[in-house]
């Protein structure tokens, strides 16, 4: 796809605990949990520009699988190497599911793991979403964060479909585009909607 302008892929384990995967994942086509983990090594094969991290944060011990996230990062960076990496911290919130989060993270522990990241990483891209609260992002940008979602939508298909349909999870951040560029400005920094353009690619 990537000669029709695919850049950049997330994809996210969810959880590096093999037995906890297939917990949620008992069918489908993300029931193996072998061929998730090596998708990134695919994308890197299909030198893909970026690929996008992490792990949903509650479905197991946090420190566990942020630090397995952190070795998978560290190997993938160094196998393929031309590829622009991203680290994002969903925490599990309410959603249509009901599920619950098994391990709880506090707002000042998801602090201490991004300048972890930041620490173990200086040029990795941190980028925190929607799913968290407006006060929350508006203090962390300062703390290593370097991309933030907005205007975004959770359920299937949210940018084409009615906004009724099923959420995946609630939106914390509802504020436009606009409104968090102006909020990233009045903190003395400088929005960057886009970075990168296929005229550059290697």
């Amino acid at each position: 796809l990537t000669p029709y302008g695919l850049n950049t892929v997330l994809v996210y384990q969810e959880t590096y605990h093999q037995e906890d995967y297939r917990k949620h994942h008992p069918k489908g086509k993300k029931a193996n949990f072998q061929y998730r983990l090596e998708t990134p090594d695919r994308l890197g094969e299909a030198r893909i520009h970026k690929m996008g991290l992490g792990v949903l944060i509650g479905l197991e011990d946090w420190r566990t699988d942020c630090f397995f996230t952190a070795l998978h990062l560290d190997y993938l960076e160094k196998k393929y190497w031309q590829t622009k990496y991203s680290i994002s911290f969903p925490r599990l919130r309410p959603f249509s599911g009901g599920l619950e989060p098994k391990v709880e993270m506090s707002d000042r522990e998801l602090v201490q793991l991004i300048c972890a990241y930041r620490i173990f990483n200086e040029e990795v891209e941190l980028s925190i979403s929607t799913r968290e609260s407006e006060k929350f992002r508006n203090n962390i940008i300062k703390l290593g964060i370097t991309a933030i979602s907005a205007g975004s939508k959770t359920n299937p298909g949210g940018y084409a479909v009615e906004p009724e349909s099923l959420e995946q999870f609630e939106i914390s951040d509802e504020r436009s585009p606009a409104e968090i560029a102006a909020m990233i400005a009045a903190q003395g920094y400088e929005p960057v909607w886009k970075d990168w353009d296929s005229s550059l690619a290697f």
